[in-house]
C-alpha cells in the first residue's frame, strides 16, 4: 500500500524558505495577464487561491524576460520594470497564505508565434518557423536579461525564480544538437551547448541575495533533446549545487524514455540516482492522486509538481492531506466549475482547446 503521509512532510531547502509540504504547484500558461505584461487580477487570483489552497510553492506560469521571447498571447512579464509594481504585489498574496513563491523565467526562442514575434529568434537559423540566429552580442544579452528578470524577482519580493529549461524553448534550443549548429563558443559540445544555462544561473547566484531560491525545470525528451546529455547536464548541475530544485518536466512521471536503447527502466530513474547533495528533485506529469504524488516520492524525488489537479482544484494539496482517497472531478468540467476555482475568461476559452477538459459549448 503506498504510503502518503511523506507528502505532508515540510521540505527544507539549501538556501530560502522551506516548503509547509511536498506540493508545489506546476508553472501553466494560462493566458490571463495584460498584453504588455502586466498582472492582472484574474491571474492574481488563479494563484494566490492555489497558495491559499496549501501548495508548499506557487509558482507563476512562464514570464517572458525579453519582449521577441514573448511565446503567448497575455503572458506574464518580467523583462521590464513596468512589470515589478504587479509582480510585488502577487508575491504578498502568496506569502500571505504561507506559501514559497517563485517566478518562472522564460524566453520563447523560435517558438515565439509570428503574430507576436515578427522576427523570432533561436541559437541558428531555423527555415521551419522563420527564425534567425542570434548574434554573439544578443546570446550575451539574453543572458543578462534572464538575470535581470531574476533581480526584478527579488526586488518584488519573491522568493525565488524558476529558470525554464524545458520544453522545447530558447535553453533547450541551445541544449539541442539538433537545433543549435552554432560555430561558437554557444554551439558545437555538449559543454557549449550548456553555457547560456550555466551562465545564466551563475549569474542570477552572483547577482541576488545569498538565500534566493533558484530552480530549473529541464525535459529529457522531444525537441531535438537527447536523454545521455540532459542527464549529463542535470549531473553537474546536482554537483555544484548552485540551484536549489530541478523540476523535471516528463509528460507522464512513470514512463519509460523514448529513446529505444533506454528503455527497461522509467525515464524518472535516470535522474533520481544521481547524487544531489542538498538540492532537492521533483517530477511533473500526470500526477493528479495522493497515491500517484506519493508513487513519486518513493521513486526518490522530494517533491511533486500538480499541473492539471490543481487546475480542477485550488486546494489540491489540503484535500489530498486530510482524505488520501480524494479525486479530482472526472473530465469534462463545466464554465463555471472553473470559475469557482479561480479561472478567468482567458484561462477557461484557452482550456476549450484541451480536448475533452470543458464540458460546455456555449462561449463565454
Amino acid at each position: 500500500m503506498t504510503n502518503t503521509h511523506s507528502l505532508g512532510e515540510p521540505l527544507s531547502m539549501k538556501r530560502g524558505p522551506a516548503l509547509r509540504n511536498r506540493f508545489m504547484l506546476a508553472p501553466m500558461t494560462n493566458l490571463q495577464s495584460g498584453d504588455d505584461g502586466r498582472l492582472s487580477d484574474d491571474e492574481y487570483r488563479w494563484l494566490t487561491m492555489r497558495a491559499e489552497g496549501g501548495f508548499g510553492l506557487t509558482m507563476t506560469c512562464a514570464a517572458h524576460v525579453q519582449a521577441n521571447g514573448q511565446g503567448f498571447p497575455r503572458q506574464l512579464g518580467a523583462g521590464e520594470d513596468m512589470h515589478v509594481a504587479g509582480l510585488a504585489r502577487l508575491a504578498r498574496g502568496i506569502r500571505e497564505f504561507g506559501s514559497v513563491s517563485s517566478l518562472q523565467l522564460h524566453h520563447a526562442g523560435n517558438r515565439a508565434p509570428r503574430d507576436l514575434v515578427p522576427q523570432p529568434v533561436g541559437p541558428s537559423d531555423d527555415a521551419e518557423t522563420g527564425a534567425r540566429a542570434l548574434t554573439l552580442d544578443e546570446v550575451e544579452q539574453l543572458r543578462d536579461d534572464f538575470i535581470a528578470a531574476a533581480r526584478r524577482a527579488q526586488a518584488a519580493g519573491f522568493d525565488g525564480v524558476e529558470v525554464h529549461g524545458a520544453h522545447g524553448y530558447v535553453i533547450a534550443q541551445f541544449l539541442s544538437p539538433e537545433v543549435n549548429r552554432r560555430e561558437d563558443r554557444y554551439g558545437g559540445s555538449l559543454e557549449n551547448r550548456a553555457r547560456l544555462l550555466f551562465e545564466i544561473i551563475d549569474g542570477i547566484r552572483a547577482e541576488c541575495r545569498p538565500d534566493f531560491q533558484v530552480g530549473l525545470r529541464l525535459s529529457p525528451e522531444r525537441f531535438g533533446l537527447q536523454l545521455g546529455e540532459i542527464r549529463e547536464v542535470a549531473a553537474q548541475l546536482l554537483r555544484q549545487e548552485a540551484i536549489d530544485y530541478l523540476d523535471l518536466s516528463l509528460w507522464n512521471a512513470f514512463k519509460e524514455p523514448e529513446e529505444e536503447a533506454c528503455q527497461g527502466r522509467s525515464l524518472l530513474s535516470y535522474f533520481t540516482d544521481l547524487p544531489r547533495g542538498a538540492v532537492r528533485l521533483g517530477a511533473a506529469g500526470k500526477i493528479s492522486t495522493a497515491s500517484d504524488a506519493a508513487r513519486i516520492l518513493e521513486a526518490g524525488c522530494d517533491f511533486v509538481l500538480i499541473g492539471r489537479a490543481a487546475i480542477l482544484c485550488h486546494d489540491f494539496p489540503n484535500r489530498v492531506l486530510r482524505n488520501s482517497d480524494f479525486q479530482p472531478p472526472a473530465l469534462p468540467v463545466s464554465e463555471q466549475y472553473l470559475a469557482a476555482e479561480g479561472l478567468g475568461p482567458h484561462y477557461v476559452n484557452y482550456l476549450r482547446t484541451w480536448p475533452g477538459f470543458v464540458g460546455d459549448s456555449a462561449p463565454i
